[in-house]
């Protein structure tokens, strides 16, 4: 759990993030000492059904920055994880929305937000205003039991019920059929969440967290509400697993503590929603497989996908997930999809790719789970190699790779970015899988071309372009040898050619802290004297070199410290290792 931030006063943090939104949006205004976002009149085309949210902060960008033409009227907020007091909301309902045509007031259900949202609507029909309330309960996180009579919590999926109402008060709607669709949309709704950690409130202090819910290395929990509650129960699951406990939870109909919802639509909308502080590129994976398991496991395939940062808990290292049954609106021309689609012009809703949906009937050939490797052929040359004896020493030498990834990547997350390790590891255990299954057919030009589109194809970055550079030269020098048995000198010679071209690419030479320190060394010994065991000694002198030596090229020149005093490079380290375990030699230690 994350205690630093960059504004630790809560009450400055929530004020100045809602004066944000209106430098954001043109189209809103803040009444800053009720702290509500509202329309500001001329972005209003015409009179029309207003809608009101809002709840605690900390949740952005629900509620305050949902405001806008298309979706809310305005919102109110609270402190962080805090509602609104009645005052608020009495203030937003009276003098900052347009009640001609009525209000639809839409909270989540919690007991604070109820309570106060509530008092306000019965104020505001006691000065005459026509003011339906709508409450939303979609979490399934927590059953029947236990929620007993206070019912499901409100959390995700309250943006599209919010969207979808605004987008029909915006077309004309009156005020029962937007209340009417809006509870059609609720009662066809449930989510989920899940977080690996809890998160810290500014202005809190840390000590004071309850220890007896924080989650331990690898723990998830299921079912997290989004003002820091806890679930249903921890769990160790990794994504797949996670993500199958999440969907029964959310469809399963034989769990009767929580069969909420039967999914009896050819239409299912699908939000899986960021709470805050998971990356975009996790998000995309978790959104794939989420529809991968809806396909496999239910026949679901959604119709819409949202997948974005629509409702948080701060910085929440979670995300939750939102099914939404389609059913008919009952209004001519106004579908919920064809609702959630309709423009908006608020800043924290991320708008729904509308195009070419229709095609995605046909058969997803982007949802394979991995795609089959195209391997290159060569022509034998006639130089030859004991394949079983070149297949066990090169089995060992991954091997040793693959161990090494902890170390490796320890050294680069001090000089580097930290992805030497995992590189190396990825690239090892593809090569180790193919030859495992494959073995070796003795001619060497022929298995070493093998080797080269699977290095190519999942080793990137510096190093992977590098080592894919060195192995084409390495073929080519290879095919210029005479036939016969491979001898050492024979390895040494085309080696040094691929040096040789490797040096085209790059300025790099021994000295300059790269993997070439490791190289170079093992070429020059094997051609010398012929032994591997030797070359591999060599090569691990030449890693250990690179501890103190400052570098000429690549990621550690810009990186700052004196962390290349303490380690050595980590891709001559990595490729030292290699040359150990393809002599049959024994771990290396730094020292």
């Amino acid at each position: 759990m994350s205690t630093k931030h960059f504004v630790n006063d809560p009450t400055k943090l929530v004020n100045d993030a809602l004066h944000g939104i209106t430098i954001t949006n043109p189209a809103v205004a803040l009444d800053s000492e009720n702290k509500i976002i509202y329309q500001v009149p001329l972005a209003q085309k015409g009179s029309q059904v207003s809608l009101v949210s809002g709840g605690g902060a900390g949740h952005e960008p629900s509620f305050a920055a949902f405001v806008g033409p298309g979706l809310l009227t305005a919102a109110v907020s609270g402190t962080i994880f805090a509602s609104p007091n009645t005052e608020q909301v009495r203030h937003a309902l009276t003098s900052h929305v347009d009640a001609r045509e009525g209000i639809l007031v839409v909270v989540m259900n919690y007991t604070g937000d109820v309570l106060n949202f509530g008092v306000a609507v019965e104020q505001a029909k006691s000065a005459g205003l026509n003011v339906r309330m709508l409450i939303v309960a979609d979490d399934v996180g927590v059953g029947r039991t236990k929620s007993g009579k206070v019912g499901r919590r409100g959390i995700a999926g309250t943006v599209l019920v919010q969207k979808i109402a605004g987008a029909l008060a915006a077309r004309g709607a009156n005020l029962e059929t937007v209340y009417h669709v809006g509870r059609l949309v609720t009662e066809n709704l449930v989510s989920i969440g899940a977080s690996l950690e809890h998160v810290h409130v500014p202005g809190h202090d840390a000590s004071e967290m309850d220890q007896e819910h924080k989650l331990k290395v690898g723990e998830v929990e299921i079912g997290m509400g989004i003002h820091n509650e806890p679930g249903s129960g921890k769990r160790t699951a990794e994504l797949p697993e996670l993500v199958e406990l999440m969907l029964a939870r959310l469809l399963s109909q034989a769990d009767q503590d929580r069969a909420y919802l039967k999914v009896d639509s050819t239409e299912v909308v699908l939000l899986v929603n960021n709470l805050g502080g998971v990356s975009i590129l996790e998000m995309s994976a978790i959104t794939t497989e989420v529809v991968r398991q809806l396909e496999k496991n239910y026949s679901i395939r959604p119709v819409r996908v949202l997948s974005g940062t629509f409702m948080t808990s701060l910085n929440g290292l979670g995300f939750s997930l939102s099914l939404l049954n389609v059913v008919p609106t009952g209004v001519k021309g106004a579908s919920m999809i064809e609702l959630l689609e309709d423009p908006c012009q608020a800043t924290g809703w991320a708008a729904l790719v509308s195009a070419h949906w229709g095609a995605k009937s046909q058969k997803q050939d982007a949802i394979k789970h991995h795609q089959a490797l195209t391997i290159r052929s060569a022509e034998p040359t006639g130089l030859r190699l004991d394949p079983t004896a070149t297949k066990r020493a090169l089995e060992n030498a991954l091997r040793r790779v693959i161990l090494a990834e902890p170390e490796v990547t320890k050294y680069d997350t001090i000089v580097g970015d930290g992805d030497c390790g995992v590189g190396l590891k990825r690239g090892a255990e593809v090569l180790l899988d193919f030859i495992l299954q494959h073995g070796f057919s003795g001619d060497v030009v022929v298995d070493v071309a093998t080797l080269v589109p699977l290095v190519e194809k999942t080793m990137d970055g510096t190093s992977g372009a590098l080592y894919t550079i060195f192995l084409h030269a390495l073929v080519q020098s290879l095919s210029a040898l005479p036939a016969g048995n491979a001898t050492a000198q024979m390895w040494a010679r085309a080696l040094q050619e691929s040096c040789d071209a490797l040096s085209k690419y790059t300025p790099a030479k021994p000295g300059d802290r790269t993997l070439v320190d490791a190289l170079h060394p093992f070429v020059q010994v094997l051609g010398a004297t012929g032994k591997v065991d030797k070359a591999a000694e060599a090569a691990l002198a030449g890693a250990r070199r690179t501890k103190g030596m400052r570098a000429s090229l690549g990621r550690t020149v810009y990186v700052g410290g004196s962390g290349f005093q303490e380690v050595p490079d980590p891709g001559a380290w990595g490729l030292a290792c290699f040359f150990l375990g393809l002599a049959g030699l024994g771990p290396a230690s730094e020292a």
